[in-house]
């Protein structure tokens, strides 16, 4: 038997009124999806009621991993995920190289938690322009503030544990369109965030944000909790680090970006490999659908949920039954992204269970018959479901 675990970051939403007041799920009602939705479905609470909604509780919880009690912090999954490793004494940064306009500091406003889409070389170039500015590279020297540059949005922050850095910033996603200067607490961030808005003039993405901060953590062992083991597939390094403290293997695929653009075939094809080499389990995760409502975007998120069906999901299935074994699959989202807003939600999200040996059907995947469905109010229990425990 192998299982099977899909994610799809932020594929829920809300009824939209030009989506004829359906979900994007809904409205798509898109046919690999229906398929695994044929045999279970209902909705889960990935994100406990007194935990903050967000794709580091929510799949901490689908892997098994209460958040209440093992959560420090998002940035400490991420630094796991990129290699880094805090020392005592040290905590861990999400920094997003972020876009705004204005040429006041205190008044500009924000226009993209990502930088409009900056990655690769570009933001390999500006990252480093910025490094290399006397004036930032003095004072993050002196607040020992150390950055390691990734080519993508999201740079991984290092600094000492003190009350001098003042209150985390809030997500740059969930502010869209006000000005930072009101959400910038006094303090060595606001001092960062305020020095690089004036060295980074010039580039599409023209100030770091700092936040979710988090010392080191660890994790169970998942093959020890459940006696399976494989590959996570994932562009994101919350995601890779999550899989890396539980002692699963999150191996590097060309062209995976998190973006809509990612590489889907290359995910899917990591995922059968690892069944190949003998291993009994396999997640793949794409990150696409929320980065697309993070950017308000209700036509990209719309082509996301397409892609992850016809370039994940269906092509899966089809090398699935094709290695010849019976195999389960568990698929859901980590937690809603609204349209509306273009920030994370708390409700519960549907999930489906398909077991191959068992007939198949068609029932559209989406919120509104996963309400009618079963209930499960603790996300930690998704996985041992997918196991049969």
């Amino acid at each position: 038997m192998r299982y099977m675990l899909i994610i799809g970051d932020g594929m829920a939403d809300r009824p939209i009124s030009l989506l004829e007041d359906k979900t994007p799920l809904e409205y798509l009602a898109l046919p690999g999806m229906a398929t695994l939705a044929s045999q279970r479905l209902g909705l889960a609470r990935t994100v406990p009621r007194d935990c903050p909604p967000g794709s580091d509780t929510a799949i901490l919880s689908i892997f098994g991993c209460d958040p209440r009690t093992c959560f420090t912090g998002r940035a400490a999954l991420e630094a796991a995920g990129a290699g880094v490793a805090l020392k005592p004494g040290e905590t861990a940064w999400r920094v997003n190289l972020a876009a705004v306009s204005g040429d006041d500091f205190d008044t500009a406003v924000m226009r993209s938690h990502n930088g409009m889409g900056i990655g690769g070389e570009e933001a390999l170039a500006c990252v480093r322009a910025l490094l290399a500015n006397p004036a930032f590279a003095a004072l993050a020297g002196s607040l020992r503030f150390t950055i390691h540059e990734s080519p993508s949005f999201r740079q991984m922050g290092v600094g000492p544990t003190g009350e001098n850095w003042g209150k985390a910033l809030p997500g740059p996603h969930d502010h869209l369109g006000e000005a930072i200067g009101a959400l910038l607490p006094r303090g060595d961030i606001r001092r960062l965030v305020e020095a690089s808005f004036y060295a980074m003039r010039g580039f599409r993405a023209n100030c770091v944000w700092p936040w979710a901060p988090g010392e080191a953590m660890t994790l169970e062992s998942f093959e020890g909790r459940y006696g399976h083991t494989g590959p996570v597939i994932s562009a994101v390094p919350l995601v890779k680090g999550i899989a890396r403290l539980c002692g699963l293997p999150a191996p590097e695929v060309e062209g995976a970006t998190g973006e809509l653009d990612t590489n889907y075939e290359g995910k899917v094809d990591a995922a059968v490999a690892g069944f190949r080499a003998g291993a009994d389990f396999a997640a793949i995760h794409v990150e696409a659908p929320d980065e697309m409502s993070h950017a308000l975007d209700r036509e990209k998120k719309l082509e996301a949920l397409r892609r992850l069906d016809s370039r994940v999901i269906l092509p899966l299935l089809k090398k699935l039954d094709g290695l010849g074994d019976a195999y389960r699959v568990l698929f859901l989202s980590d937690h809603p992204t609204l349209l509306e807003s273009g920030a994370h939600d708390d409700e519960p999200v549907p999930f489906c269970l398909y077991d191959s040996r068992k007939p198949k059907g068609s029932r559209i995947f989406c919120e509104r018959n996963a309400a009618m469905g079963e209930r499960v109010e603790e996300g930690t229990r998704l996985m041992g479901m997918l196991f049969g425990q």
